[in-house]
């Protein structure tokens, strides 16, 4: 049961990980220009959207590290 939910989790933050990184804007801009980022958001720091963003980001980051070791440790007799 445990490792159905670990799965789950994995497959759910390793999609949610894929669209949010598209999502970003590099240093020649992103898909988040298009969904209504501004140009001159670097200029002035980073806007509340782009930082919650990166927020998003990294927990979905941190869910994938701590469910790949979980599975790595109960797949792993």
């Amino acid at each position: 049961m445990l490792t159905i939910v670990l799965v789950v989790l994995q497959v759910i933050s390793s999609i949610g990980m894929v669209v949010f990184i598209l999502i970003h804007s590099g240093k020649g801009g992103g898909l988040s220009d298009m969904l209504g980022g501004t140009l001159n958001a670097t200029a002035a720091g980073s806007t509340v959207a782009e930082r919650n963003l990166d927020r998003i980001t990294v927990l979905l980051g941190l869910v994938f590290v701590f469910t790949s070791v979980a599975l790595a440790i109960r797949l792993n007799p």
